[in-house]
């Protein structure tokens, strides 16, 4: 059975890369040695490996993927760090809309 990751780099300048593969060792050699030019993590080397979850379901690793690349730097920093409380506070909505908003 085949093994995907989900992972996140971090990159020289602070910001963060989400990315999913089937080899992970193979992927963040890859980032550091700036095979491609055109890529994210290109001018941002040196990278390294924040975070990864492994998957045995390549669409289940594919959906993971897509849901952390619209998250905030501050959910990634929890997620990475393990802080389960603080993620799930920024998961909520703090919308006027939403019934668990409260106004100061």
């Amino acid at each position: 059975m085949k093994t995907y990751f989900v992972y996140i780099l971090k990159c020289s300048d602070g910001t963060y890369y989400t990315g999913l593969t089937n080899n992970i060792d193979l992927r963040l050699s890859q980032h550091n040695a700036g095979i491609n030019p055109d890529s994210y993590t290109f001018n941002r080397r040196p990278v390294e490996l924040a975070f990864y979850q492994d998957f045995n379901d390549v669409n289940q690793a594919i959906f993971f993927e897509k849901k952390i690349k619209k998250w905030s730097a501050k959910k990634k920093t929890a997620l990475i760090s393990g802080d389960y409380d603080l993620l799930q506070i920024l998961a909520e909505c703090r919308n006027a809309t939403h019934h668990k908003y409260k106004p100061d």
